[in-house]
């Protein structure tokens, strides 16, 4: 069989590299060894996809290159997308500022771009693995499937990262990559919860189902958003969000009363309830298991008319900046994406083809280049597909 574009990953990437091939009239043919299109998309935002997020920029990204994807979002931008939503007449909404989500289900997501591959004539098949994948003597790329041996001018790489591979998640990408030369940047997971081990577990024991808004900071970086208390450490979105840019020995903070003065607040919980404990007034300004065990373990707990300023003072400047020491992280089979990935110094941003073998393109999450949580990573889906099948 001989097709002009191979797409090995039937992902949200790999689909929009089909789809605007295929219009452009390029014979088109899309294996994935998973045995349905988009697994990842179907499971997104709660069975609801986070297709995108409207205030997408270049600093939403992490990459050892910041400046590499800033071509392809700014040529295919959210409004491109939501206007091919529109067309199909998907009804969505915004759940946060700029996180748009379909009313209904993913599944309309995962339609809607295998009937625009339909519509562009593209061959999608799944559970269709690759093998012996190589460049062919008379130029271009063969392969052999369960199909039958395959060649093509050009080939997209759009398997992914390692993140849930219950889902099918593998490093063939990666594997690509370094038989034709690439370098691939160290991998980790990403948008994952982290763990906490020893003597920081047992301090928050039974906590699990708490959930608070904090500000969460490692790095450099801040996120100011929910917490949530598990049995194995910290999740939520402001911990998976800060957990791209914390590794293991990073200082970690938390700010439990993001927005408030908290000392400031105990005061006036003096002020007005001078009998009460310490762990009641907190009870008030946090939930209130959390609070009882702050005031078990780090923070003395009395009556609060025995504490004075400078002491209320120094409790405001803990709960402001408490140091949480994190384990490690619940690895990539939680993790949304995989940090990382084919160096981006080696391809082009324009059209994401390889710069050490014509014909070759990368496009998704295989990318050295990760976005935060929020629709982010589906941008980057839609615009390096978009780019590259203007190109192939």
């Amino acid at each position: 069989m001989e097709y002009d574009v191979l797409v090995v990953g039937a992902g949200a990437a790999g689909l929009m590299t089909a789809i605007v091939a295929g219009a452009r009239g390029r014979r088109v043919l899309v294996l994935d060894h998973a045995n349905r299109a988009g697994k990842k998309i179907l499971m997104s935002g709660g069975g609801r996809c986070n297709f995108t997020n409207t205030a997408t920029t270049p600093a939403n990204f992490l990459s050892a290159n910041p400046h590499f994807c800033k071509s392809a979002l700014a040529r295919y931008t959210p409004w491109d997308f939501i206007a091919m939503v529109d067309r199909h007449r998907i009804a969505w909404h915004e759940k946060s500022p700029g996180q748009l989500f379909c009313d209904d289900s993913s599944k309309q997501i995962v339609r809607m771009l295998l009937d625009e591959c339909a519509a562009a004539g593209v061959r999608v098949e799944t559970g269709c693995a690759v093998s012996r994948l190589r460049a062919a003597t008379a130029g271009g790329f063969a392969c052999e499937t369960p199909l039958g041996h395959v060649r093509a001018e050009s080939l997209v790489i759009a398997t992914g990262g390692l993140s849930i591979p219950s889902l099918g998640a593998t490093g063939f990408g990666y594997e690509v990559a370094k038989q034709f030369g690439h370098a691939v940047l160290p991998l980790r997971a990403g948008l994952v919860p982290l763990t906490l081990s020893g003597k920081h577990q047992e301090r928050f024991e039974g906590l699990a189902g708490v959930a608070l808004p904090v500000e969460a900071r490692a790095n450099g970086a801040s996120f100011r958003d929910a917490m949530l208390f598990t049995h194995r450490g910290i999740s939520g979105p402001a911990i998976l969000q800060v957990s791209s840019y914390w590794e293991p020995g990073t200082d970690l903070r938390l700010d439990l009363m993001p927005g408030l003065d908290a000392a400031q607040a105990l005061r006036e919980g003096r002020a007005e309830r001078p009998a009460a404990e310490l762990k009641t007034v907190l009870s008030g300004l946090l939930p209130r298991r959390l609070a009882e065990r702050l005031c078990e373990v780090w923070l003395p707990n009395r009556p609060m008319r025995q504490f004075r300023d400078a002491e209320l003072n120094e409790i405001g400047a803990q709960l402001a900046d408490w140091p949480l020491v994190a384990s490690g992280t619940e690895g990539y089979r939680t993790a949304e994406v995989t940090l990382g990935g084919v160096d981006t110094d080696e391809v082009s941003s324009s059209t994401m083809m390889s710069r050490r073998h014509a014909g070759l393109y990368f496009v998704g999450e295989v990318l050295d280049v990760t976005g935060h949580l929020g629709g982010y990573n589906f941008q980057w889906a839609w615009a390096s597909g978009h780019a590259a099948g203007l190109a192939v």
